[in-house]
């Protein structure tokens, strides 16, 4: 089975976000008052080849999150895991 990760990467909960900042600042200015935070960060896409089942591709996607993708001092992720193909 092949799979298709979307990754979602942010800032935790109480870590200065500058780029959210900036995009409320920017909002706020065009005249976006409601808006209370912005919290920015990463999206990506994995596309997963067929040698692993659904576990075999959540347990890779955790390993490198944790490895790479995403700095588990000032950040959380989560991902969804579709299948395709």
């Amino acid at each position: 089975m092949k799979f298709l990760a979307r990754i979602y990467i942010t800032s935790k909960e109480g870590v200065n976000n500058p780029e959210g900042l900036a995009i409320k600042g920017g909002l706020e200015n065009l005249g976006y008052n409601g808006v209370e935070e912005v919290n920015s960060g990463k999206y990506i896409e994995l596309k997963l080849n067929g040698d692993l089942n659904e576990l075999q591709s959540r347990e890779k996607i955790e390993e490198m999150c944790k490895r790479l993708l995403a700095n588990m001092v000032i950040e959380q992720y989560r991902f969804d895991l579709e299948q395709i193909d």
